[in-house]
C-alpha cells in the first residue's frame, strides 16, 4: 500500500513539471527561477533512483516514475542553464552598447 501513496506522490509532483518546461521554454527567460531549487529537486530524484536501485524489495515500475521526473528537471535545468548564459551575454552587450 506505500508504494501506491509514494506513486501517487511522484505522479503528482511529475504533473507539474512538463508545465515548467514548456514555461521556460516558451518565456525563454530565468525570470523567477531558482538555480537552487532545480539542483535541489534534481538531487532529491537523483537519491530515490539509487535508493529504489539499491533496494532488495523495490517495486521497479515506481522507478519508471522516478526517472522521468528526473528527465524534466534535467531538461528544464538545461533551459536554465542555456537561458542563464543568454541573459548574461545580452547584458554583456547592453553595458558595450
Amino acid at each position: 500500500m506505500s508504494n501506491a501513496f509514494e506513486i501517487i506522490m511522484i505522479v503528482l509532483f511529475g504533473l507539474s513539471w512538463p508545465n515548467n518546461v514548456l514555461k521556460t521554454w516558451r518565456s525563454k527567460s530565468t525570470r523567477g527561477k531558482s538555480l537552487l531549487f532545480l539542483v535541489l529537486i534534481w538531487s532529491g530524484y537523483a537519491f530515490g533512483i539509487a535508493g529504489k536501485l539499491l533496494s532488495a524489495n523495490a517495486k521497479w515500475y515506481v522507478l519508471f516514475f522516478y526517472i522521468l521526473n528526473f528527465s524534466m528537471v534535467s531538461a528544464d535545468l538545461y533551459l536554465y542553464m542555456h537561458y542563464r548564459r543568454m541573459e548574461a551575454r545580452q547584458a554583456v552587450g547592453a553595458r558595450a552598447g
